[in-house]
């Protein structure tokens, strides 16, 4: 990892911890490490994943607070939970709502957040034809990404 890598880290911490305290939240020092160990990852880490990662630092880490601290993670829009493999990867643009698009490379499993309003609209659009609003949106594409299709 280079140094711009280490110093993006840093600002993407620094910044969720400002947005936790805006919040009326606090960002304990448990709370950053995980963020910061999602950040360093790039791509979707499952839960044990990170507890036997933290416990290379935090010797008496349970799997309860690790979750406990995901669910927090989760709530203020810090990360995002893949449900199809059960992880979670951080979220860079934590500080706005919106619907969110992976794509997952099923040989490497690196994970691409993108956004498509247009899909957004679509969605929305057909769900009220129907009577439905749609809170939440998450769509999980499975496939190979370009490194892997080389």
């Amino acid at each position: 990892m280079t140094t711009a890598d280490h110093e993006c880290i840093d600002n993407l911490v620094y910044k969720a911890r400002q947005f936790c305290e805006d919040k009326g939240a606090r960002f304990t020092l448990l709370r950053e490490k995980i963020y910061g160990l999602l950040l360093e990852q790039g791509g979707a880490v499952g839960a044990y994943e990170l507890l036997d990662t933290l416990k290379l630092t935090e010797s008496n880490a349970k799997p309860a607070t690790v979750y406990r601290t995901l669910d927090f993670l989760l709530e203020f829009g810090l990360i995002h939970k893949i449900e199809s493999t059960n992880a979670f990867v951080a979220c860079h643009h934590f500080d706005c709502l919106h619907p969110v698009q992976f794509l997952i490379c099923d040989t490497c499993g690196e994970v691409t957040e993108i956004q498509s309003v247009g899909l957004k609209d679509t969605l929305d659009k057909q769900a009220s034809s129907v009577g439905f609003n749609v809170v939440k949106q998450t769509i999980e594409a499975h496939g190979t990404c370009s490194e892997c299709n080389n």
